[in-house]
């Protein structure tokens, strides 16, 4: 490596900070609290809508503004199989139907010689 070379630093970096890329964006800063006793200090345009709730980067708890009202986190349904979905829309006596249907289809289709299986 060259004894010269500036370690650390990238092409355009320097100390001329906002003088060359312009002023910032006025900004308002919005606190959102958690749950489980997380602050979170978020930086936002003034002219941006600020949203009611922030997800905690700390835990993933929603957050909320107000810091006497702590948002609750919202229940999840389990993940359902397609057998599960299928149990909710039909009883044990119309999938019982619905089976010996298809067996006897099937049975009639192999005799006829349309299924070979």
């Amino acid at each position: 490596m060259a004894a010269g070379a500036i370690r650390g630093s990238r092409i355009g970096s320097g100390p001329m900070g906002e003088a060359e890329r312009g002023e910032a964006a006025p900004r308002q800063s919005v606190t959102f609290y958690c749950l489980n006793d997380h602050t979170t200090v978020l930086q936002f345009a003034i002219e941006a809508e600020t949203p009611d709730s922030w997800d905690c980067p700390r835990c993933g708890m929603p957050a909320g503004v107000d810091a006497e009202n702590l948002q609750l986190a919202q229940k999840i349904a389990p993940y359902k199989t397609h057998l599960a979905y299928v149990k909710e829309r039909r009883s044990e006596t119309e999938a019982a139907e619905i089976l010996t249907e298809a067996i006897e289809s099937l049975r009639s289709k192999r005799k006829s010689g349309e299924v070979i299986f």
